[in-house]
Formats: structure tokens, sequence, C-alpha cells
């Protein structure tokens, strides 16, 4: 994406020093800036705390951790160490590195499966770790685009589309996945109009989506996270379109909090309810939704919000009662029966055909 004019990446990675650059989601939409990770723990800092985030921005940062984790564990060798070189110290400390990696957020399958492909690939070399590392973010703008020009065949002039959380360029290396249908779509020179869930409690639509969408120029609101009801069933919404974290090899799908509601709305109401991603996201190891983790964040984003104050000084407020505390599940799971389809780079595929394909295979037209 294009940002005053210039192209960025979410991320991306100095092969030569390791150093890992991303832009600071926590920072907008009020500042645009960049956040500079040293070395993998620095990264890992990032993930935990969104700095970067969303299914696709989250693999390529874990592969780039752990592509940090072999140049530091390689000291002097740098690049230029291999297998044969490793001690078993070595090799201790890429093990425990890869284990703190994959503890930042135990939802996000492309986290799982980036740490996997890096990690293998180091065992062979550090250079073989930095090209898989690189391939992997590369493969996520391809996935990218090709899930936005599948998915933008269900994009028409006038549709009103519904969002939940932002699984956008931000959410990947670039493009995303929700939104990269209405990216291409725009390319096209359809014209159609958003609604964007607030997506409490760390509000990603409203601060994130609703940035992109601006930045992108495609006319949109923000909405109540608890609007989307009401708007389906005074037939203002055409259909739905979220990206997700984690799906299980029956369909079912793990993604923001508050998904699953919009997913029997839409069920109620007969509208379509599409979930946009790469392969890379669905976990064929897991039998069903029940199998996937949930992961459980920080009361403190329920009771407290952050914010610039007219100066532009940031501040952090509480917004509950005080002495009450809170429950924050980070995901919920929408079971594969409300879900009319996903939107993946081999196409538009029904739930109950996923059992087909694997990662490896091609979708037959």
């Amino acid at each position: 994406m294009k940002v005053s004019g210039k192209h960025y990446r979410t991320i991306w990675m100095d092969s030569e020093t390791g150093e890992v650059s991303m832009i600071d989601q926590n920072a907008l939409p009020f500042a645009f800036e960049v956040f500079k990770a040293k070395n993998y723990q620095d990264t890992c800092h990032a993930i935990r705390t969104m700095i970067t985030r969303g299914a696709g921005a989250i693999g390529a940062a874990a592969g780039f951790a752990m592509v940090q984790a072999f140049l530091e564990g390689a000291k002097g060798e740098g690049r230029r160490a291999k297998a044969d070189d490793y001690t078993s110290e070595q090799l201790y400390f890429f093990n425990q590195a890869r284990k703190e990696i994959e503890a930042t957020r135990p939802t996000a399958r492309n986290l799982f499966y980036a740490t996997e492909r890096v990690f293998s690939a180091g065992l062979i070399s550090v250079e073989n770790a930095v090209r898989e590392a690189q391939l992997l973010a590369d493969q996520n703008i391809t996935d990218a685009k090709l899930i936005g020009e599948h998915g933008s065949k269900i994009v028409q002039n006038g549709s009103r589309i519904l969002t939940h959380c932002n699984a956008g360029w931000l959410g990947f290396v670039d493009y995303g996945s929700a939104l990269a249908p209405l990216y291409i779509a725009k390319e096209q020179g359809k014209e159609f109009f958003v609604y964007a869930d607030e997506t409490r409690p760390r509000n990603q639509g409203a601060r994130l989506t609703a940035w992109e969408l601006q930045n992108g120029g495609i006319p949109h609101k923000i909405v109540p996270d608890n609007a989307g009801a009401y708007l389906v069933s005074k037939g203002m919404v055409d259909f739905v379109i979220v990206g997700a974290d984690r799906i299980a090899a029956n369909g079912d799908t793990a993604n923001k909090i508050g998904t699953f509601e919009k997913a029997i709305v839409a069920k109620e109401f007969g509208i379509p309810f599409y979930v946009a991603v790469p392969f890379s996201t669905i976990d064929f190891s897991l039998m069903d939704g029940s199998q996937i983790p949930i992961e459980e964040r920080s009361e403190d984003e329920v009771l407290y919000y952050s914010g610039p104050d007219s100066e532009g000084v940031m501040r952090t407020i509480r917004m509950a009662s005080p002495g009450s505390n809170a429950l924050n599940p980070a995901f919920d799971v929408t079971p594969a029966k409300f879900i009319t389809g996903f939107i993946t780079e081999k196409g538009i595929i029904k739930p109950d055909e996923l059992d087909k394909f694997s990662a490896d295979k091609p979708l037959k037209h």
C-alpha cells in the first residue's frame, strides 16, 4: 500500500543485519511510525504487544524472528554458518528461541507455519533460513493478491459490505486478505460501500480498517460492534467478509472475538458470510474448532483505552467501573455451517471442500 505517495510493505527484514522493520500498528491511525526490531526478542515483543498483528504479518514476523535467532546463535559466523558447524549449545539456543516465538500468539496458525518452515531451513544453514523467510514474505504478497483477484468477483457495483477487525494490508505483508478483494475491486473501477465494525476491545476496525479504507479512497463508515444485526435486518448489508487466524480441517474458523456473532446474523437473514485466507492459515492437523487454542489477553485491553488528547499527547484512561475485573478472550470460533465460502489463493472454496485440498495441491476449475 502507498502511504503519502510511498509504497510500503507492513514488515520487512534487512538480510545483512537481520534488523526487522514493521509499521507500528499501535501508533496508527494517529501517527505513522516504523518500529525496528534488532533481535528476535524485540520481534517477539512486537508480536506479543500487537505492534504487528494480523495472520499474514504475524507469520512474516515469526519467520524473520527465527532468522534473527539463527543469526544471533551463529555468532561470528553469521550467514555463513551451516549445520556441520552448529554446536549442541547453539542447537539448544535455536530450539529455545523457537519456543519463545511460538508462545507469542498461540491461536495464530501462520506464526507456527512460518516458524516451522524457517527453523527447518535454518538447520541446514543460516543462509537457507534467510532465503526461506524472505520467500515466505514474498509468497504472502502473492497469495494475498490472488485472494483479492478471486474475491473481487463477489464485489459488485453498489455492494454494501460489513467487515470485522482488520484483515487488510496491515494484517499481511501487502494487500491483506478480507480487504484484498475490495482493493482489487477498487482498481477495477467498482463502486461500493463498507461498514467497518469498531472491533472492541482493541478497536482494530475503528483504528486500522477505517484508516486503510480512508487511505485507499474507499467510502465507509465505522459502526459499533453491536450494530451488525440491525444493519443486516434492515437490508443494508449484502455480504460479510472477514479474515481468520486459524481454520480447522472441517472449516471451523477462529477469528477476532465477535466474528461468530456476525456469522449467526448473516445466516439468520440469508446473506453470504465469507472468510478470506491463504491456505497457510488452515491447520489440517485439527479435526474441528474445539481443538483450536484460544488466546486470552490482558483485562487492561477491556478496562482502559488509549488515544491522543487535544494536544496530540497519548493518554490512557479507564473506561470501566473501578474495582471491576474483565475477561478478554481474543478469538471465537465460527462453525463451518455458518460460512458461505473461503476466499483463498486457489479460488473460492466451500467449507465441505477443504478436505479435498492441501497447501500444495492446486484448485481445479
